[in-house]
């Protein structure tokens, strides 16, 4: 059974604050471990103050990421993209930066992250925090519905096609459920109805049914502007 923790912040800035602190933290822990990054505006403003002021790291350090648009690697909706501040000043090898090959057919590019994901975790590394969003549609990652669940069995990443017209590659719920401290982080308005559903913990709910095989889980919210 999967429990979730709820901690709300009085303000935006707060959340931010408390985030780039926490993700400091994993991003220095000693040993070989992973780290998980969420796309989204959410998480950018605690990416941009580890930019600006990057904590240090073991070697042994990798990064891998929730989802990517289907979109080139230097486009402004690319995850990828919108995260190098932090990623850049890390100065990380290629082969421990698991981005999405983008630059790949679809489902190619699906299919080679998947391994790359399969080889980390068969080398023995942890992931140990994950960031996840949450849509005001209740997705999370780039998992939308019943049907992107169902085609994820026996996957640690899937081909996507989203309702927006966009494609994408999605980390899958196999894939959370390796995933040591699982941390959605939802900001702004409009989301009200789905975090309410995530609270009540709604087996209708796609962002609630993708982490039900992790053990714990972890709401971080700031509702408001």
């Amino acid at each position: 059974m999967t429990t979730l923790t709820v901690r709300r912040f009085d303000s935006r800035a707060a959340l931010d604050a408390a985030l780039a602190e926490r993700l400091g933290q994993a991003l220095a822990a000693r040993g070989a471990s992973a780290v998980m990054l969420a796309g989204g505006s959410t998480p950018l403003p605690a990416y941009r103050a580890l930019g600006a002021r990057p904590p240090s790291h073991d070697d042994r350090l990798h990064l891998l990421y929730s989802d990517e648009r289907y979109v080139p690697a230097e486009a402004a909706a690319s995850n990828y993209h919108q995260i190098r501040p932090l990623t850049d000043v890390l100065g990380l090898p290629d082969e421990s930066l698991l981005r999405v090959r983008t630059e790949l057919p679809l489902a190619q590019a699906a299919a080679d992250y998947e391994g790359r994901l399969s080889a980390l975790l068969s080398s023995g590394l942890h992931i140990g925090l994950g960031l996840l969003g949450l849509g005001a549609d209740g997705h999370t990652a780039s998992l939308f519905n019943a049907g992107d669940l169902e085609r994820a069995r026996g996957h640690f990443a899937i081909p996507v096609d989203r309702p927006d017209g966009m494609q994408a590659v999605s980390v899958t719920p196999e894939l959370l459920a390796t995933v040591r401290e699982p941390l959605f982080v939802v900001a702004g308005t409009g989301k009200e109805a789905a975090v309410a559903a995530l609270i009540a913990q709604d087996p209708r709910l796609t962002a609630w049914r993708a982490v039900q095989g992790c053990a714990a889980v972890s709401l971080w919210l700031h509702e408001g502007k």
